[in-house]
This record gives structure tokens, C-alpha cells and sequence, in this order.
């Protein structure tokens, strides 16, 4: 119990000594992102401008073309934040670093920072939905009472032994109590 707790008084000095993680995702998940928020810009750009085309073709009216332009800019503008400015960024935010005691996420353009605790953690998983399998990625989720917490676009074998790495000292933290 002592070395455990001393242990964790280690860890906690070494993340107020370290800062911000290191590990970097892998940099083909700037192509996910871009392919992701593509698709859904796409549907809620034919959501909202379908229907007013079908009223343009029934009945014309100078309102509607006027609103469906309106809508076409704002398309443009979002494509153009979404696949060109936000995902250079997000991929710069984007840091992880896996410790004895615990897994350190550092993310967002507003900076959002998670510390799980291995003791904590119930279990860790792969995924890979067909965006990242099309680029050879795939995401590590760590799973907590609390809620998840997803490791995005990493290459296969990395995610795998980051998921293989982040069980084992989530097996060691059980073992420490």
C-alpha cells in the first residue's frame, strides 16, 4: 500500500513537472477529419436546401432562391473553415502521453485537459469505423465509470499498443489496492 502510494506522490510531481503531454496523433487523421466533417457539412447543407428548392420548382418565387444562395455561402464558408483552417489546428492540440499512475489528454482549440487515473479505468478497446480503416487508423478508447475517453487516429499498431500498454497498468493499478 505504501509503495503504491508513493508511487501516485511521483506521478502527480512528474505531471506538474512535465506540462503538456508529448505523443502526437498519427498526421493522416487531419484526412478523417476533413472526410468526416465533409459529409456532415454536405447532409446539413441538402437538409436545408432541399426543401427550398422543391418549393423554387413549384412555385418560383424570389425569397426562396435567396435563401438557398444564403444557405450555399454559408456551405462554402463551413467547407472552407472545416477542411482548410480547423484541422491543422486540432491536429497542433491534439497530445496524449501514457504515465505508470495514469492517461494524460490534452485537446481542443480551447484547451480541455483529462487526467484518467488507471485505477479507474474498466477497460480499453479499438475501434475503427470505414473513415479511419480507409487511411490505416484507428481510435484507442479507455472506458471509466465515468464515461469515455478516445485516443483518435492513431496507426493500427500504435492504437494496439497503446490499448495493450494502457490495460497492463490499468491491471497494475487494481493489483496495487
Amino acid at each position: 500500500m505504501g509503495k503504491a502510494l508513493a508511487s501516485r506522490a511521483r506521478s502527480r510531481k512528474a505531471f506538474l513537472m512535465n506540462g503538456t503531454p508529448q505523443s502526437k496523433l498519427d498526421p493522416r487523421v487531419k484526412n478523417v477529419w476533413r472526410v468526416n466533417d465533409v459529409i456532415w457539412i454536405v447532409l446539413g447543407y441538402l437538409c436545408c436546401a432541399v426543401p427550398f428548392a422543391i418549393c423554387a420548382a413549384i412555385e418560383p418565387a424570389p425569397w426562396v432562391f435567396a435563401l438557398v444562395a444564403v444557405l450555399s455561402a454559408i456551405a462554402a464558408v463551413l467547407l472552407v473553415v472545416f477542411l482548410v483552417v480547423l484541422p491543422p489546428i486540432r491536429y497542433v492540440r491534439w497530445r496524449y502521453e501514457l504515465h505508470d499512475d495514469y492517461l494524460d489528454i490534452a485537446k481542443g482549440i480551447w484547451r480541455k485537459r483529462y487526467i484518467i487515473p488507471f485505477i479507474r479505468v474498466q477497460n480499453t478497446d479499438t475501434r475503427q469505423g470505414p473513415i479511419l480503416r480507409a487511411f490505416g487508423l484507428s481510435s484507442v478508447t479507455v472506458a471509466t465509470a465515468a464515461g469515455e475517453h478516445v485516443i483518435p487516429g492513431l496507426a493500427n499498431e500504435v492504437a494496439d499498443q497503446v490499448r495493450d500498454r494502457a490495460a497492463e497498468l490499468a491491471r497494475i493499478a487494481r493489483e496495487d489496492m
